[in-house]
């Protein structure tokens, strides 16, 4: 294997990363040197590769990962090689952010827009780069969880931020990857995995009536761990309805195993997890109606493993996702407006494999994935309905199977590596043929500390069941959309040197048959949303970032550890109108700004400031008028007392308490109050 590392240096494996086989980084193979992932670092964090003499300490730190597999291609490559954006949130971070789901933690990522309608990951819109929260691939542990009836539910995961070992998120088209899942990015969870047997309890509680328990135990005997998880979360909510009545109160039960088996010819992972959910759904769908109500229960499992041959390695894994939604649109009142009953069911056997040769690395592989789902409102009708929770019935449903074909090959210098590799896919649930979506990634570094990049890629998206067949009181779907395709050109370059980090990055996509719900207000208050496939959406963005480490610039024992500040812009050239209202596509984040900064007060007392500035395009109708969304400032802050064995802490999110709209005329929470505390043992 070619190391680009100059004479002198030392370079250290970074283990965690490079033992994780589940990680999206491992399953897409693309080693990379990075630097040391701060906790403020998650704003701006473009995960690449790195290369330079370690002349002292602070480069020593700087460049202690020797290689890092980044998800952008299928085949490891060589160090300081890997031209993709990827934003990497690792477990220091996860601690220090003043969070309490994924949804939260991903609201500091620079590039991701993270809209709520309920508070504390009950339901979040989830999207990258100006995109729809349907347009992004899901992953737990490498395993794609996108849930086809709506991206709504996707962030659902069966694990709380205490089992969260790292989040990482690629910007940007994988359709090469991903194949009919990610259209403008993906986000792959990886959980933690212990080295020794102990556990861990934890307990929170705060405003409106938020309380908050779990634990995590794990036993480690030879090569075999095993590893089990639990939490319940409920609150009342912050708003009621018109007549008094809690409306956006919740509370969740999740549960999670997953064992490993490690040996030197393979290595075995496997997992299964739960969820159960019940959440007032405020106004989330019509404004008409204010106590709406959903249940959401999904199951998931999978099981993965790697060969590790010298110069062939074999990755299948093999999973399946089953998700059960019911919503009431008057909570408690089927006789006045029926339930509606939906019950998804995903199965998939992806197998992936490289070669290493003299001319590089090749990467082959397929993946079949079948999904299904059975519904009271959505497909086609069944010859013999079956019986739904709840004394429901499912009538109606659908089923269809993607199948894909990779190829991918990646020539590697000393300085500069080319990768290009294209995907062939075909879906039952349309007519079209199999259809070939390329890529090519390129990065040099021409200099020590300066590195630039190029990328273009394409993907495609098939449409939700719900974007499909929803059609009720106020909407009127259309099963005849067509899948969105996408069209992406990335370039950017990136400063590294010990104390200091900058990045800059540029980027056009263009979407054709993009699907959005959209509805003429001329018509009146009783105008239908409609899902259609616009006839293209042109994005271009930027995103730049700086990040400034005082532990090194200064002193280790410095006040301020660390101070970081990024920025987004994007701009569409599909605008919205007075007259036309869209739900989704045509709004989004023209602008972005984050900043934090970490304070080692005294002791263990420790201190994360965090400050975000949001500027929205699109209207909603509040009322009988059609207003625009008003840009807001949110600040939060947690203080924490960090010891090997327990941590203390208190924090609070929108300290200035102000009034905003992520989403529609949902009103969000005013300032949140919370603290708690956790305890970690061996045994």
């Amino acid at each position: 294997m070619e190391k680009n590392i100059q004479k002198g240096s030392q370079p250290v494996r970074f283990r965690r990363f490079a033992n994780c086989s589940y990680a999206v980084f491992r399953s897409l193979n693309t080693q990379v040197n990075i630097g040391v992932l701060a906790v403020a670092m998650l704003t701006f964090a473009n995960v690449e590769t790195v290369s330079a003499q370690t002349e002292n300490k602070s480069q020593e730190k700087l460049y202690e990962l020797e290689e890092v597999e980044v998800t952008g291609t299928r085949a490891p490559m060589t160090v300081a090689q890997a031209a993709r954006m990827v934003t990497v949130l690792d477990r220091e971070a996860i601690a220090a952010i003043p969070a309490q789901s994924v949804n939260d933690l991903l609201k500091y990522a620079v590039g991701v827009d993270v809209r709520q309608r309920g508070d504390m990951g009950v339901q979040t819109d989830i999207s990258i780069r100006g995109g729809t929260f349907d347009q992004i691939t899901i992953l737990l542990n490498g395993i794609n969880i996108c849930d086809p009836q709506t991206g709504h539910n996707a962030a659902d995961f069966p694990v709380d931020i205490h089992e969260i070992e790292r989040i990482e998120v690629l910007e940007g088209p994988a359709g090469r990857v991903y194949g009919t899942s990610s259209l403008v990015g993906a986000i792959n969870i990886v959980t933690r995995t212990d080295k020794q047997s102990g556990g861990e309890l934890y307990a929170d509680g705060g405003s409106y009536g938020f309380v908050n328990a779990g634990g995590h135990f794990s036993y480690i005997k030879g090569n075999l761990s095993n590893q089990v998880s639990g939490s319940f979360v409920r609150s009342d909510g912050f708003s009621r309805n018109a007549a008094g009545k809690l409306n956006a109160d919740f509370k969740m039960g999740k549960a999670f195993y997953q064992g490993q088996y490690r040996h030197s010819d393979v290595n075995i992972n496997w997992f299964a997890g739960f969820t159960n959910k019940d959440y007032g759904a405020n106004t989330f769908y019509s404004a008409k109606y204010d106590d709406q109500f959903e249940h959401t229960r999904k199951y998931f499992t999978a099981v993965q493993a790697e060969t590790k041959g010298k110069n062939f390695h074999f990755r299948p894994s093999i999973y399946w996702t089953r998700a059960e939604d019911r919503f009431e649109l008057i909570r408690n009142n089927p006789e006045k407006v029926p339930f509606n009953y939906h019950r998804t069911d995903v199965y998939g056997l992806n197998l992936n494999s490289y070669v290493q040769t003299c001319l590089g690395k090749t990467a082959f592989g397929a993946e079949i994935r079948n999904e299904g789902v059975i519904s009271s409102k959505l497909g086609e009708p069944l010859k013999t309905p079956k019986p739904a929770p709840d004394s429901g019935e499912y009538t109606v449903g659908l089923n269809r199977t993607n199948i894909s074909f990779h190829l991918e090959h990646n020539i590697l210098l000393e300085r500069f590596t080319l990768s290009a590799g294209v995907i062939a896919v075909k879906n039952t649930g349309n007519e079209m043929n199999f259809r070939f979506y390329p890529g090519v990634d390129a990065s040099y570094q021409f200099a020590r500390d300066w590195k630039v990049y190029a990328s273009y890629n394409t993907s495609l998206r098939m449409p939700t069941f719900t974007e499909l067949y929803y059609t009720v009181e106020g909407y009127q779907a259309d099963k005849n959309l067509k899948p969105e395709e996408m069209q992406a050109v990335e370039i950017g370059v990136k400063y590294l040197t010990p104390g200091i980090r900058g990045t800059l990055s540029l980027y056009h996509h263009h979407g054709k048959n993009m699907i959005d719900w959209i509805r003429d207000i001329t018509e009146g208050d009783e105008a239908p949303w409609l899902s259609v496939n616009h006839a293209k959406i042109n994005t271009w963005g930027a995103e730049a970032s700086v990040f400034f480490d005082f532990t090194q610039l200064v002193n280790p024992k410095s006040f301020v550890r660390n101070l970081s500040l990024a920025y987004s812009y994007i701009d569409q050239d599909k605008e919205t109108t007075p007259n036309l209202q869209s739900k989704y596509a045509l709004e989004y984040l023209r602008n972005k700004l984050v900043a934090q900064a970490n304070f080692h007060i005294w002791s263990n007392l420790n201190l994360n400031v965090a400050c975000r500035w949001m500027d929205r395009v699109g209207n909603y109708q509040k009322g009988t008028e059609m207003v625009s969304y008003d840009p807001y400032t949110l600040l939060d802050a947690r203080l924490s007392w960090d010891t090997a064995k327990y941590t203390l802490y208190a924090e609070a999110n929108n300290i200035l308490d102000k009034t905003y709209y992520d989403h529609g005329n949902i009103p969000q929470p005013g300032i949140w109050v919370r603290a708690g505390a956790s305890w970690r043992f061996n045994f």
